[in-house]
């Protein structure tokens, strides 16, 4: 399915997304990520699993990309609604350096859209801004 085909809600929760991991805006985290998701990496070469408590004190406690000054390029690669409440989005964004992609599963649940699972790797270096 292609993104610009996406019910609008889903295409809110991934601008709320962008917004957050740019500007990290705690009330908006907790209306994109659901209280049960969990993060997941191995790019050290082991697991790295983040509980939604453990990543919300990491990004609370960071200094945000937008302060850093960091350019806002993000967008969205592929999009495929499995189901009318499950979907997964795979998005690219660049921060601290870094350009990131990341495969967000997503679910419908209690009225709204959330993050449920989160995948990240860094695939390359960000541009200069």
């Amino acid at each position: 399915m292609n993104f610009e085909n996406a019910d609008s809600a889903i295409k809110k929760l991934l601008s709320d997304y962008f917004d957050v991991m740019h500007h990290q805006d705690m009330s908006v985290f907790d209306k994109v990520f659901h209280k049960n998701c969990a993060l997941y990496s191995t790019q050290t070469g082991e697991l790295n699993l983040r509980p939604y408590d453990v990543y919300r004190d990491v990004v609370l406690n960071r200094e945000s990309p937008a302060s850093l000054g960091n350019a806002r390029r993000d967008k969205v690669l592929m999009f495929d609604q499995v189901s009318p409440t499950l979907a997964v989005v795979k998005v690219q964004l660049e921060m601290f350096g870094g350009v990131m992609q990341d495969y967000l599963n997503i679910v419908y649940l209690d009225g709204q859209w959330w993050i449920i699972a989160k995948m990240w790797e860094r695939v390359g270096d960000a541009e200069p801004a």
